[in-house]
């Protein structure tokens, strides 16, 4: 007889088959020989198997852990839509959002401990070949049926490509073990790894993508519904493409106020263009070195951490790591991102800066990101998920973009309560990462629902952004990447604010800040409308 713990297990195992890596990173043992196998039929089987357990899961009675079950069912449809999405087939990109950019980023963050490791990341090694070939055929079938990918893209991914092969230090080879490890590691990246990448390089180079005018989803088969399935997979709400654009123009509109406000004290005026121009433009905001940027980060992780104890009940208790991000993953890689803890402690939780062309990131935002992507954002929010061993391990590791993401941009405004924003310039840095969340909803939706083209995109956030050129143009390429994705952040945080509001009308003097933290962090990631109940459960409860 079907249980939630045992369903929960099952769902575990059936998306850690399916990605392989994000289980290593995540430090759940018994996958780290594997790699994903995104053949056609190993997709029609985890297809069929996500439907039984989501069957099974809403045929359980009502008192049998009915939040599990929730989850569960959750996880597993949005398995599901992401399986039938099919974005293996066209998502060639320089970035960890595409199988081989995950694939070079991810693998080398292994840490070798013993015998067991040494075997099994041979084992991956040697699956590399087969994992690489079995993408490129997906690609062919996908352009063959008209789900192409996007040609500048597809240009950048060569040349990622291109990095690697031309680097002198081999980023698979950063693992370290005995001898006889070492020389077969060596000898598979020589004769089987560098060879794969180099032909499927080839077979990436030989696609016809789609023009910078044709970037979104709407613009392949099916695109329109499969979009609707990625914002609801990402959002854990029903908000359709239409509304999630109407809310990014009413919230970006609602900011102007704001940067009137801080414009007028930092450079002596309300008027949003100008401040704008000043953010892009004056020198001073501007990093000038690596070591300054990087410094930057710790300092104000390390302050967030010393203020932590008032505002939370619970505190992680391994500490956050700040790293800059590889050098041959930068051009393609994110301003910033969190990186969890393995949980068998061999790696830390590290937050990594994007250090690439730093003379041209700003300084106004490094706080803001640092405070959603460590502490008290992504850190204290994995780091204490983790740390539920009460809980079946699938609570504890779900992937819901919706609470995941939406707590961190809950944190950039949280940090302004908290004191640890160090003066204006930082505050409008604040204000910049609204502006960008917000511009997503209406970007995003408006490149996979609405066919704008990559310069429509890129023409909004510059007018109605601060954001620098180069953050300009890969968040839009992030978007056209990894559709959907980008709606969580905003989406998350409005419901995360709209429940504390709740909250702290029924509560009056009784609402805690500390508590009311710890019960949001204490399930694990939830779906939206699950935290919403349990939230109101804790609040009948102190009422």
């Amino acid at each position: 007889m079907d249980t939630t713990a045992a369903l929960a297990d099952e769902l575990l195992d059936l998306m850690s088959r399916l990605a392989p890596l994000g289980a290593t990173v995540f430090g759940l043992p018994g996958y780290d020989h594997l790699l994903a196998d995104h053949g056609e039929a190993a997709e029609e089987s985890a297809r069929a198997a996500a439907r039984s357990i989501a069957e099974r899961a809403k045929a359980l009675p009502d008192d049998d852990d009915p939040v599990t079950r929730a989850v569960i069912v959750q996880q597993a449809e949005s398995t599901l839509d992401l399986l039938d999405a099919r974005a293996v087939e066209h998502t060639i990109t320089d970035s960890f959002f595409a199988p081989a950019g995950e694939l070079l980023s991810t693998l080398p963050m292994t840490v070798i401990t013993g015998e067991d490791q040494e075997r099994d990341y041979l084992s991956r090694l040697a699956a590399i070949p087969r994992f690489l070939r079995t993408v490129a055929e997906r690609h062919v079938a996908g352009s063959a049926a008209g789900r192409t990918p996007v040609q500048h893209l597809l240009d950048a991914c060569v040349a990622y490509l291109d990095r690697y092969l031309a680097a002198d230090e081999d980023p698979f080879a950063r693992p370290s073990g005995g001898a006889a490890f070492t020389a077969e590691r060596d000898r598979l990246i020589a004769e089987e790894v560098r060879p794969a990448f180099a032909a499927y390089r080839e077979a990436v180079a030989g696609l016809v993508g789609r023009p910078a005018d044709r970037v979104g989803l709407c613009h392949l088969p099916g695109g329109d519904a499969v979009y609707a399935r990625l914002a609801r997979v990402q959002t854990t709400t029903d908000r359709t493409p239409e509304e999630l654009h109407r809310t990014g123009l009413e919230i970006m509109a609602r900011l102007a106020e704001e940067y009137a406000e801080l414009g007028e004290r930092v450079f002596g005026t309300r008027d949003t263009a100008e401040v704008f121009e000043r953010m892009r433009t004056d020198p001073a905001l501007r990093w000038k070195s690596e070591d300054e940027l990087i410094s930057a980060a710790r300092e104000a992780v390390a302050r967030a951490e010393e203020v932590a104890p008032r505002w939370f009940g619970r505190l992680p208790a391994k500490r956050c790591e700040v790293e800059p991000v590889p050098a041959v993953d930068a051009p393609g890689a994110p301003t910033a991102y969190y990186a969890p803890p393995s949980m068998n402690g061999a790696r830390p939780g590290t937050y990594y800066a994007n250090t690439h062309r730093v003379e041209e990131r700003f300084r106004y935002q490094a706080e803001a990101i640092a405070f959603h992507e460590a502490v008290p954002g992504h850190h204290f929010q994995i780091v204490l998920a983790q740390e539920l061993t009460g809980l079946p391990m699938l609570r504890r590791v779900a992937t819901v973009t919706g609470y995941l993401e939406g707590w961190g941009l809950y944190c950039e405004r949280l940090a302004d309560e908290m004191g640890l924003y160090s003066d204006d310039v930082a505050r409008l840095g604040m204000v910049a990462m609204d502006s960008m969340r917000a511009g997503r909803l209406v970007v995003d939706t408006g490149l996979h629902a609405h066919g704008w083209s990559r310069e429509q995109a890129v023409a909004y956030l510059r007018e109605n952004t601060p954001l620098a050129q180069v953050e300009i143009e890969s968040e839009v390429d992030r978007y056209i990447a990894a559709p959907g994705q980008a709606l969580a952040y905003m989406v998350g945080r409005l419901e995360i604010q709209r429940m504390r509001a709740e909250a702290e009308r029924a509560l009056g003097d009784r609402f805690d800040i500390r508590a009311f933290h710890d019960v949001v962090l204490g399930g694990g990631p939830l779906p939206l409308a699950v935290l919403d109940d349990v939230v109101r459960a804790w609040v009948a409860a102190r009422g």
